[in-house]
C-alpha cells in the first residue's frame, strides 16, 4: 500500500539553459522532499540568437551525413556543457560521455541517437549534482518497431526499476526500439516521458516547469498580457493544445489521464507562482470562469458539396469520406445543411492531390457543384462553463461581428465544452483577441 507522497519533476530546455538556471532547478528539487524523480529536457537557449543543444545535435547529424567536419559540431556542443558544469562547481567527466558519443557516430549513429544525447548529458550531470541515480531512458523506456510508444512493456518494466532507486534522473525524449536503437519523440516528447515516468512510478503529482507561470487564456504573442488559468481539465487541454497552444506536448496527457495523475505547469524562474493545475474532472456547475482558453490555427481549406436531396440519399457522406480516406487525408470537421455538405481539412495534407479528389467525388456522388476554399483558420473557444451559461454562443459570435470579421463555419462539440468558428486565415489573430475582450472581465 502506498504511504509516501510522490511528484515526476519535467523541466524544459529554458530551465536548464545554463548553469544559473540548473542551479535554480537544483534549489526547486531541493526545497521538496516529495520530488523524487526528475525528467530533463536538453539545454535551451541562454539569449535571442543562441541555439538549442538538439537543434546543434541534429547540425551535427547532418554534418556526418553530408561528409562535413562533425567533431568540429560537437566540440561547440562540449564546449556549452563544459559551462554548465564549471558554473556548477561539480566533479564530472565529460570527456568520458563525449568519447562515448563519437564513437558511436563513427559507428554509424543514427540522427535519434544523435539528438538524444542533449537529454542523455542533463541527466548525468543534473544526477551528479543532485547526488541522485541515473537511469538510462534506452533501459526503461521502449517503442514499438512501427515507432509508436510500448506502454505496456514501459510500464512493467519502468515501475520494476523506479522501486529499487528511490531518487532518480530519468532523461527525456527518448527511449529504445526492440533491438536495442535509440528512438526519439517528436520535439516536445520529454512533456510525454515526464508523463510516462509519472504513471509508472504511481505519482500523486506531475509537476511541469517551464519559463511560464502556467497555462494562459490565450497566446500573448496575439493577446497582451492574457490571464493565466488556474484550473483546467484534461479533456479541455487537449482541445486548445490541438488548436494551437503549445505549453505541453498534447501526447503528453494521456499516460497520466489514464491513471488519474494530475499535472501541475510552473515557472521555473518564479517557483513561488502557483501555476495552472491540470486535472481529470471538474465539475462544471461551479466553474468560476464562463471561458477556459482561446486558440486558433491556419492552414485549413473547406471542400463544399452541393446536391438536391442529398439527405435522401442513402451513403452520400460515406463516399464522400471514402475518398479522403484513400488518400490518407482525415477530416477536421463536416459542416453539413440538408442539400449541402462541407468537408474542412488540412490544406497541407491536400497538397497536390487536389484535382485528382474533386475528380473522384463528382464521380462517386455526382454533385450538383462543388467548390474549394482554402486560407481558412479555425479557432476554437474552450470552458467547462460554457454548458451552464445562457447567450454564450451570442456574446462570441457578436464580438466576432464588431470586428468585422464574417464567420464561415459554425461547430459545438457534443460535449458542449467548444465552439469553433471558421473565419479568413488573415482574421484568425482578430477574431481571438475579439473573443478574448468580450470575456474577459469575466475570468477571474
Amino acid at each position: 500500500m502506498k504511504t509516501d507522497y510522490i511528484k515526476v519533476v519535467k523541466f524544459g530546455g529554458s530551465s536548464l539553459a545554463d548553469a544559473a538556471q540548473f542551479k535554480k532547478v537544483i534549489q526547486i528539487i531541493r526545497d521538496d522532499e516529495s520530488r523524487r524523480y526528475v525528467v530533463p529536457s536538453a539545454p535551451g537557449k541562454r539569449f535571442s540568437g543562441d541555439f538549442k543543444v538538439t537543434d546543434k545535435l541534429y547540425e551535427c547529424y547532418n554534418a556526418v551525413v553530408t561528409e562535413k567536419n562533425w567533431m568540429n559540431v560537437l566540440n561547440v556542443i562540449k564546449e556549452r556543457y563544459a559551462e554548465i558544469v564549471d558554473g556548477l562547481g561539480i566533479d564530472f567527466d565529460l570527456e568520458t560521455p563525449f568519447d562515448e558519443i563519437a564513437k558511436h557516430i563513427e559507428s554509424g549513429a543514427g540522427s535519434d541517437y544523435i539528438a538524444s544525447r542533449g537529454e542523455y548529458l542533463n541527466a548525468l550531470i543534473l544526477a551528479a549534482a543532485l547526488g541522485y541515480d541515473f537511469i538510462d531512458a534506452a533501459d526503461v523506456l521502449f517503442f514499438e518497431d512501427s515507432g509508436m510508444l510500448d506502454a505496456y512493456k514501459t510500464q512493467k518494466v519502468m515501475s520494476t526499476v523506479l522501486k529499487l532507486h528511490p531518487r532518480a534522473v530519468i532523461p527525456g525524449f527518448y527511449g529504445s526500439l526492440s533491438d536495442g536503437t535509440i528512438k526519439t519523440f517528436s520535439r516536445g516528447g520529454s512533456d510525454v516521458s515526464g508523463s510516462v515516468v509519472a504513471r509508472a512510478c504511481n505519482a500523486d503529482l506531475y509537476e511541469n516547469w517551464t519559463d511560464v507561470s502556467g497555462f494562459l487564456v490565450a497566446d500573448p504573442r496575439i493577446v497582451d498580457s492574457p490571464k493565466t488559468i488556474d484550473v483546467i481539465t484534461y479533456h479541455e487541454l487537449r482541445e486548445l493544445s490541438y488548436m494551437g497552444a503549445n505549453v505541453l506536448h498534447e501526447d503528453s496527457i494521456f499516460p497520466v489521464r489514464m491513471a488519474g495523475i494530475p499535472i501541475n505547469i510552473r515557472n521555473t524562474n518564479k517557483p513561488s507562482d502557483k501555476g495552472t493545475m491540470i486535472i481529470a474532472h471538474a465539475d462544471s456547475s461551479v466553474s468560476a470562469n464562463i471561458i477556459t482558453g482561446i486558440a486558433g490555427k491556419g492552414g485549413f481549406s473547406v471542400l463544399t458539396i452541393e446536391k438536391d436531396m442529398m439527405n435522401s440519399q442513402v451513403g452520400f457522406g460515406r463516399k464522400v469520406l471514402q475518398v479522403f480516406e484513400k488518400y490518407s487525408i482525415s477530416f477536421e470537421h463536416l459542416p453539413s445543411g440538408i442539400d449541402s455538405m462541407g468537408v474542412i481539412v488540412s490544406t497541407a495534407a491536400l497538397d497536390r492531390k487536389r484535382d485528382v479528389i474533386i475528380n473522384e467525388i463528382c464521380r462517386s456522388v455526382e454533385p450538383d457543384s462543388i467548390q474549394l476554399e482554402e486560407g481558412l483558420a479555425l479557432v476554437a473557444v474552450v470552458g467547462r462553463g460554457m454548458v451552464n451559461a445562457c447567450g454564450t454562443a451570442a456574446r462570441i459570435f457578436s464580438a466576432i461581428a464588431e470586428v468585422g470579421v464574417n464567420v464561415r463555419m459554425i461547430d459545438q462539440g457534443s460535449s458542449e465544452y467548444n465552439i469553433i468558428v471558421s473565419v479568413a486565415e488573415k482574421d484568425m489573430n482578430k477574431t481571438i483577441r475579439a473573443i478574448y475582450e468580450e470575456f474577459s472581465r469575466d475570468l477571474s
